[in-house]
């Protein structure tokens, strides 16, 4: 508490908009955002459980940092994970300790879809090496224009398959149908969604993966399911890498049975520099930045906040991983 007699918020996930006017109504907030430090500070247990205990955290909000162990032995009322699955909080640790773990499910819904056309339309249109071209001045190459080297074919009436219908999925379905596409899905927890797996990939121009890295879906993707794919097909990764065989998918690139490809994700986040997906034209490369947006931060903020203004109001708040431990109380 401060002197005041209110809960001390050590936010070190980035919060902004209304949600932090919201817990500055209600608690005394230290901000220190974890993605605004230089150089980059992500707190590992036992330095986020000191410098929790420095500032008399009563709640603590994060994003990247680590919340286990010491950090768990600290008299919280709250930990609020801006993260839609709260991955970087030991939950079963916390539950055990009695403190409740907020987090935000489909805060970047909307930018991992945007993030997921972005993709898309690069990877459809050569927009990489167009722009490579371009600034090199070599608008004839190999005796041939630009116009003649980047031809494509225009998404508008193609068939777009999503592979998972949750937020994203159906944020991303919507987009598709806004610029002509028709667009089936594959979800066995959606109704919505009325296609299997094979009969998805063998109707689909466009493969979109939408699903949540579970032991059901990890590695679905192989060199079965890419030779299953429409020659000339293009395949779209804006989720997690685990749910692809990366070297299945490079093998249906590098052989030209997929057109291209556009990967917003990758195992450690990164490629190894000599990997052959780095030299190929036709796909598009991002380090993980589908959910970089502001927005993706005003909302996580409303949402955390909302529900840390429930629990100190007494009242159940709405996104909670562990709600057991209210039922305990």
């Amino acid at each position: 508490m401060d002197e005041q007699g209110r809960p001390v918020a050590f936010v070190t996930a980035p919060f902004r908009g209304d949600g932090l006017a919201q817990l500055e109504a209600v608690a005394h907030v230290i901000l220190e955002p974890w993605i605004d430090q230089t150089p980059l500070k992500i707190y590992g247990p036992d330095a986020l459980a000191e410098r929790a205990r420095e500032v008399g955290a009563d709640i603590l909000v994060c994003e990247a940092d680590f919340c286990m162990g010491p950090v768990l032995e600290l008299p919280l009322r709250a930990i609020g994970s801006t993260r839609g699955d709260p991955t970087n909080v030991d939950v079963a640790a916390a539950t055990a300790a009695g403190i409740p773990v907020l987090h935000a499910p489909a805060r970047n819904a909307d930018a991992v879809a945007e993030m997921t056309l972005a993709l898309l339309f690069a990877a459809a249109r050569h927009v990489i090496p167009a722009d490579r071209d371009l600034r090199a001045g070599e608008i004839v190459k190999d005796g041939r224009l630009a116009y003649q080297r980047f031809r494509s074919w225009q998404l508008a009436g193609r068939v777009a398959g999503l592979i998972g219908l949750g937020a994203v999925g159906r944020a991303t379905r919507w987009r598709l149908e806004g610029i002509g596409m028709q667009v089936i899905a594959c979800d066995p927890y959606n109704d919505e969604a009325r296609h299997t797996l094979p009969d998805l990939l063998a109707e689909a121009d466009v493969v979109s993966v939408h699903a949540a890295p579970t032991p059901e879906t990890l590695g679905m993707l192989g060199a079965a399911e890419f030779g299953a794919m429409k020659s000339g097909a293009i395949y779209l990764n804006s989720a997690r890498a685990g749910l692809h065989d990366l070297a299945a998918l490079t093998d249906a690139l590098t052989s030209g049975h997929l057109a291209a490809a556009g990967l917003d994700h990758f195992d450690g986040e990164r490629l190894p520099a000599a990997h052959p997906l780095l030299g190929l034209e036709n796909v598009v490369l991002t380090p993980h930045i589908g959910g970089a947006t502001y927005d993706t931060e005003v909302n996580h903020s409303r949402m955390i906040a909302d529900d840390l203004v429930a629990l100190l109001a007494g009242r159940r708040p709405r996104f909670i991983a562990n709600p057991e431990v209210l039922d305990a109380r």
